[in-house]
């Protein structure tokens, strides 16, 4: 693997950023025969892998383990105490992200990888490290950043990147935000004793979601015994002798260990030097493309969330294979972005694939309508476990041609069961289809294909 530039500094394609997509896009183009260069300011593995899907759902597997040996004992176990070691889990946690990169860099053993920030001075050429590089194509994919709003003491509080690598655990925290990842943090901390207090400026948590998951998971965040604040923004933070004072805007006021902010991300397009070259972004800073994935400057690309579409790693890798496919293999492929499934790796965890039942009334309204078909209840370990939790399914379903349109769901095992319901609502199934279909006996997911 060669890691210097050389002597020759022109490519076929240089891509920015070696995360998911960039990656992807990346090796497929070189494996086509390409020469590529990679750019990356940090390390190889981007957001998913070293800052977000893969740490975080390390931290929720370890979270989980608690819930666990509570219910144990009304299986028999018998368990005088036990006790976690939080710095133990992030050092594991380090180890096995030090291990993926390894893995990512290996993917890479055809690309040039440089190691520095890129960039952009025309349609064919950047700049890294001071030296100017040539290219026949500039794939932008570094991804999005937390963003944090512009707040009293904002120095004094954590990002979602922070919040990973604590080096002690928080016995108490606020955190601010309402959608997937300040509610996968509520719950991380809150199972591992953390005394959390969620704050939204909304109304209704999880803003896009079906309204009965929004209803239902909330109810799971008070049995979790989150103290849920809605309709409430932080006002300020400051620092005391007891720890980080939260001023809200109902006036009252909280002392934690931490304050986290968990507002959504923003496309990390500074300092990039779009507007060198005129590339359009949008209000947010995301980069505008069409559906061949190029900007609005000729040779110039991007993909994944610095285009602010559907933000999730395997659309970026999607979109990344097929940006090589067609820029270096000959094809003419497209991004199919309909029915994209997702989680939430809440605890219950939600997974959701289709259309809301919202969404549907109004797509469906002067074409027969819809039906909803839902179903709510104690799982079978929770029986003897004795924790106050339910699963929940709701099929959403044409009058007209009785195809299932929609599916989603609560549950720890949700997300494994929507990624297969994924591929039956791709391949166009009808709610007899599931209705024909055996389901296995006693699971969660049997309900999906007995809902009356």
């Amino acid at each position: 693997m060669n890691n210097q530039t050389g002597n020759n500094n022109h490519y076929d394609l240089i891509v920015i950023g070696a995360g998911s997509g960039g990656v992807r896009a990346a090796r497929i183009a070189a494996n086509y025969g390409a020469k590529v260069a990679i750019v990356e300011s940090v390390r190889v593995g981007g957001t998913c892998v070293l800052r977000g899907c893969v740490p975080k759902k390390l931290l929720v597997y370890g979270s989980h383990f608690a819930k666990d040996i509570e219910d144990s004992e009304g299986f028999g176990w018998q368990i005088s105490s036990f006790i976690h070691d939080w710095s133990k889990l992030i050092s594991n946690k380090n180890k096995e992200l030090d291990r993926l990169n390894k893995i990512y860099l290996n993917l890479l053993s055809k690309v040039n990888i440089i190691n520095g920030f890129a960039e952009i001075i025309s349609n064919n050429e950047i700049e890294v490290n001071g030296e100017v590089l040539s290219t026949n194509s500039i794939l932008i994919a570094v991804g999005g950043k937390p963003f944090m709003p512009d707040i009293i003491g904002k120095e004094l509080c954590i990002d979602s990147d922070a919040a990973l690598d604590l080096k002690k655990f928080p016995t108490s925290i606020v955190i601010n935000g309402g959608g997937y990842i300040a509610l996968e943090f509520a719950g991380i901390f809150a199972s591992f004793g953390s005394n959390v207090t969620l704050v939204y400026r909304g109304k209704n948590i999880l803003r896009g979601f079906d309204s009965d998951i929004s209803k239902l998971i909330t109810e799971e965040l008070k049995n979790s015994k989150i103290k849920l604040l809605t309709e409430t923004e932080i006002s300020s933070v400051a620092k005391t002798s007891d720890g980080l004072l939260t001023k809200l805007s109902s006036g009252e006021e909280v002392i934690t260990k931490e304050v986290m902010y968990a507002t959504g991300r923003v496309p990390a397009t500074n300092d990039l030097g779009l507007k060198n070259v005129g590339i359009k972004i949008g209000s947010i800073g995301e980069i505008i493309v069409d559906d061949n994935n190029e900007t609005n400057i000729k040779n110039i690309f991007a993909i994944g969330d610095v285009t602010n579409r559907i933000n999730l790693t395997p659309v970026a890798i999607a979109e990344g294979q097929i940006f090589a496919d067609n820029r270096f293999g000959a094809t003419n492929k497209k991004c199919d972005y309909s029915n994209v499934a997702s989680a939430v790796f809440t605890q219950p965890a939600i997974g959701v694939v289709g259309l809301s039942e919202v969404e549907a009334e109004k797509l469906y309204a002067d074409n027969g309508g819809i039906s909803i078909f839902k179903t709510s209840f104690k799982p079978m370990k929770q029986t003897l476990g004795g924790r106050n939790t339910k699963i929940f399914i709701k099929m959403i379903v044409t009058n007209k041609d009785n195809k299932v349109v929609g599916i989603h769901g609560i549950g720890d095992d949700m997300p494994e069961i929507i990624q297969i319901c994924a591929v039956a609502i791709k391949a166009g199934a009808t709610k007899d289809d599931f209705d024909n279909t055996m389901g296995i006996h006693p699971t969660a997911a049997e309900e999906l294909v007995t809902l009356k």
